[in-house]
C-alpha cells in the first residue's frame, strides 16, 4: 500500500528544527488508534529511561490526526449502496470456484460480470446527477459532482474497453468510443447550437465552420444536416452544389448497429468512402477565385469537413487541436472515419502513435487514467485510480482479476498480496476511518485472502470493545453482538466469535450485567472466564451484603440450566455457578423470612459439598439466625450434627496449619482481623450449636 503523510496545523515542530529537536534529547512519536485510522503525535524523550525524572516548563501539545477525511453522510451512502453490487460479483466468483475456476471464461459468466459492471456505471451516474442538482443539504458535499463525473467516465470507458457483450469482443469497437465521448465530454455545446440556429444566415458567425466542423468529428449527423442544410441559402452556388452532394453522404454514413453483419458493414464503409473522394474530386473543380466569400475561405472549412469523412488522419488530429480538442478525440475519430474495422486489441498501436504528439494531461489524473485504459496498461491505471479514488481502484481491480486483466504473480512488495487484494486492502483501510462502517469493512477485508482475513479479525474484535467504552447501554452492546456474531457464522470465523463474546462478557462484568456476562462467556466457551464472573457475584455478598447479592445472583440463574445441558461445561465451573445460584435463592428466602425452606437448603449446601470449603464458615454463620430461631426448630438432629462437623472440620484443619482454605472468604466478610477472629467469630456457631441441642434433647418447640 502507498504511503500515507499526515500535515500537522501548526506544525508540532517547525520546518528545519529536527535538529535541535533531536540535541534537546527529544523526538516526534505517534501512536495509531486500533479502532479507527486516528493517530496521538507527540513529543518524547530519546532516552525514555529518563522521561519520569525529568520536567519541562509547560506540557507538550499532543496532535490527533487521520489519514483519511471519514465519510460523510452521502459518501457512507454510496459507499453502502455500492457493496451490494460488489456482493454480489464475490458470490457469483464464489460459486465459480466452487463449480468450476473455467466456468468465468464461458459466455453465461461474462453475462453476469458485464451485467454488473453496468450496474456499477448506472449507479455512479445516479450519483452523479443527485450531487449536481442545486439542492438544499444538511452538510455539503464532500465529494464534488465533478469528481462523481469523472467516476463515472472512467468507469464507463473501463467497460466500453474490457467488458463489452460477451460476443462482441472481436467488434469494431470505434462506435462505441465515439458514444462514450460524446456522452462524457460534450462538444461542441448546445448554447452554441441554440444560438447558431436562431440566425438567418449562420455562415456569417465565426462559430459556424468550427461548430460544424466539430459535430461531424463527433459523428453527430443530425446536428450536421441541419447547418448543412442552411448552407442551400448561402450566396456562392459552388458551394450550394457541393452541400447537395454532401448532404446525401452524411445522411448515408454506415453504421455497424445499423447491419447483421461485419461483412456487410465493411462493404457499405467501402462504397461510401468512394463517394466521399468522388465529391473530394468536385472540390477540387471549384475555382480557387470561388473558394471564397465575404466573410470566409469556405472551401478550407469544407475540406476539413470532407477530410474527416475521408478519413485522413492527420486531417483529424490538426482539426482537433485548431479546436482545442485532445487525443481522445482523435482517437475515438479514427474508429469512426480512419479505421472503421478498429477492434480494441489493436486500439494501443493507435493511441500510441496519437500521445506522441498528443499527450495526455500530467496534471489530470482523470485524463491520465483514460490514457492508460486506451493504451490497454490495466495496472498504470490502477495507479491512478488508487490517487484519484480508492474506491474505484479496488473495484476495478476486483473486476479486473477474473478477467485476466492484471498480473497474476504476487507482488514480494505487498507481502504476498495480489494486486487486487492490494487495491482492495487499502480501499478498506480507508473505510476503516469510521468505526461505524465495520460491517462494510470486514465484507472486502474477507474477499482478500489469508491477510484480509486476519485484519477482518482485528476489525472485529474491536467493535464492542469500542461500544462498550463509548457507554452504550447493555441492550445496545447485545444488540451489536449479535450482529457480530451472524457474521462470524457468515464467514466462519467461529474463533472471532468466541473471542468476541469473551470482550463483550469482560465489559458487561464492569457495569455488573452479571447474567448477560455468563451467557457470552458460555458461548465463548471460556470456563476461566465463568469462574471469574462467579468471584464478581459472590464477591457482591462480601462487599454490599446478602440483598444486593441476592438480586444480582437471581439474574444468572438462567444460566445454570444452560450449563447443565451443555456437555462441553467444565464441571468445575458448573459446581461452582450452582452454589451461587442455590446460595443466592438461601439469601431471599431469608429476606423473605421464609426460614424454613432456607434453612433446609443450607444443609443441602453443606451436606453435598455444594459449597466450597473458603464458604462453609460464611453459611455456618448463617445458620445462627436459624439455629435460635423461636418457637419452632428449623434442624432435625441430624442437620445440627451435620453442622457440627463441618464446624469441627475447620478448627481441626485451621489447628493443623490448613486455615486458609476455609477462612479467607469469612475474614473479608469482617471488619479488619484475620484467622484468630474469624475462630472468635465462628465460637458463636458453635455455642448456637450447643443451645440448639439442648433445646432438642428436652423436646422444646
Amino acid at each position: 500500500m502507498a504511503i500515507k503523510h499526515v500535515e500537522l496545523v501548526p506544525p508540532l515542530v517547525e520546518a528545519g528544527k529536527i535538529s535541535e529537536l533531536v540535541q534537546s534529547g527529544r523526538a516526534v512519536a505517534a501512536s495509531l488508534s486500533p479502532s479507527d485510522n486516528s493517530l496521538a503525535v507527540y513529543i518524547v524523550p530519546l532516552d525514555l529511561s529518563t522521561s519520569k525524572t525529568s520536567t519541562t516548563k509547560q506540557d507538550e501539545a499532543v496532535y490527533f490526526a487521520t489519514y483519511d477525511d471519514v465519510p460523510s453522510s452521502e459518501r457512507r451512502l454510496f459507499i453502502a449502496d455500492t457493496l451490494v453490487i460488489f456482493s454480489m460479483f464475490k458470490s457469483m466468483l464464489h460459486d465459480a470456484k466452487l463449480r468450476d475456476p473455467s466456468w468465468l471464461q464461458t459466455r453465461q459468466a461474462l453475462e453476469i460480470i458485464r451485467k454488473l459492471s453496468v450496474d456499477y456505471v448506472n449507479f455512479i451516474k445516479e450519483c452523479w446527477i443527485h450531487a449536481s442538482q442545486p439542492l438544499s443539504r444538511p452538510e455539503p458535499l464532500q465529494l464534488s459532482s465533478e469528481h462523481y463525473r469523472s467516476l463515472y467516465a472512467m468507469f464507463s470507458l473501463f467497460v466500453v474497453l474490457f467488458v463489452p457483450e460477451p460476443g462482441y469482443e472481436d467488434a469494431p469497437v470505434g462506435e462505441e468510443l465515439m458514444e462514450w465521448l460524446n456522452i462524457h465530454f460534450i462538444e461542441p455545446s448546445s448554447e452554441e447550437g441554440d444560438q447558431l440556429s436562431s440566425l438567418d444566415r449562420p455562415w456569417k458567425d465565426e462559430n459556424f465552420w468550427p461548430y460544424l466542423t466539430r459535430s461531424t468529428l463527433r459523428g453527430l449527423s443530425k446536428a450536421s444536416l441541419f447547418f448543412l442544410d442552411s448552407l442551400l441559402q448561402h450566396p456562392s452556388e459552388d458551394l450550394q452544389d457541393l452541400i447537395k452532394m454532401l448532404i446525401p453522404v452524411v445522411e448515408s454514413h454506415p453504421r455497424l448497429s445499423q447491419f447483421t453483419s461485419e461483412r456487410d458493414f465493411a462493404y457499405a464503409s467501402r462504397k461510401w468512402k468512394d463517394r466521399v473522394k468522388a465529391l473530394r474530386v468536385e472540390m477540387d473543380r471549384v475555382p480557387e477565385e470561388s473558394r471564397l466569400d465575404d466573410y470566409y475561405n469556405w472551401w478550407d472549412s469544407l475540406s476539413d469537413v470532407l477530410g474527416i469523412l475521408e478519413g485522413r488522419g492527420e486531417v483529424i488530429q490538426r482539426v482537433c487541436e485548431e479546436l482545442g480538442a485532445d487525443w481522445k478525440e482523435v482517437c475515438a475519430a479514427w474508429g469512426i472515419f480512419v479505421d472503421a474495422r478498429l477492434r480494441r486489441q489493436d486500439l494501443s498501436d493507435v493511441v500510441a502513435d496519437v500521445l506522441d504528439s498528443m499527450p495526455p494531461d500530467p496534471t489530470s489524473l482523470e485524463d491520465m487514467l483514460l490514457s492508460c485504459l486506451f493504451s490497454g496498461h490495466t495496472e498504470q491505471a490502477l495507479k491512478y485510480a488508487s490517487s484519484f479514488d480508492l474506491w474505484l481502484s479496488a473495484h476495478l481491480a476486483d473486476i479486473m482479476e477474473p478477467l485476466g486483466l492484471l498480473d497474476a504473480e504476487l507482488d514480494s512488495e505487498s507481502l504476498g498480496v495480489s494486486r487486487r487484494d492490494e487495491c482492495v486492502l487499502a480501499y478498506a483501510d480507508y473505510l476503516h476511518s469510521d468505526p461505524s462502517l465495520w460491517r462494510i469493512t470486514i465484507a472486502y477485508l474477507y474477499s482478500c485472502g489469508k491477510v484480509g482475513e486476519e485484519q477482518g479479525d482485528q476489525v472485529l474484535m474491536r467493535v464492542p470493545l469500542q461500544l462498550g467504552d463509548s457507554g452504550h447501554s447493555p441492550d445496545r452492546l447485545a444488540e451489536i453482538v449479535k450482529e457480530i456474531s451472524a457474521t462470524c457464522w457468515e464467514y466462519g470465523r467461529e474463533s472471532v466469535r468466541r473471542a468476541v463474546c469473551k470482550i463483550a462478557s469482560t465489559t458487561l462484568v464492569r457495569s455488573q450485567d452479571y447474567g448477560l456476562a455468563i451467557s457470552y462467556s458460555i458461548s465463548a466457551e471460556d470456563w476461566t472466564g465463568l469462574g471469574r464472573i462467579i468471584d464478581a457475584v459472590l464477591n457482591e455478598y462480601i462487599q454490599n451484603g446478602p440483598a444486593v447479592f441476592a438480586s444480582h445472583a437471581s439474574k444468572i440463574a438462567p444460566s445454570l440450566d444452560e450449563m447443565q445441558h451443555n456437555s462441553r461445561t467444565g464441571e468445575l465451573f458448573a459446581h461452582r455457578l450452582m452454589f451461587t445460584v442455590r446460595y443466592s435463592q438461601i439469601q431471599k428466602m431469608r429476606l423473605e423470612q421464609d426460614y424454613s425452606n432456607a434453612a433446609s437448603d443450607l444443609v443441602v449446601l453443606l451436606r453435598d459439598e455444594i459449597a466450597p470449603r473458603s464458604w462453609w464458615p460464611v453459611l455456618l454463620c448463617d445458620s445462627v439466625e436459624f439455629l435460635q430461631y423461636n418457637p419452632k426448630l428449623l434442624f432435625s438432629f441430624s442437620d445440627a450434627i451435620e453442622l457440627l462437623k463441618k464446624l469441627e472440620e475447620i478448627f481441626i484443619r485451621s489447628s493443623q496449619g490448613s486455615g486458609n482454605d476455609y477462612l479467607t472468604v469469612l475474614i473479608r466478610t469482617l471488619q479488619g482481623g484475620g484467622e484468630k477472629e474469624a475462630l472468635e467469630r465462628l465460637k458463636t456457631v458453635r455455642l448456637a450449636i450447643a443451645r440448639y441441642f439442648a433445646r432438642c434433647t428436652v423436646g422444646h418447640g
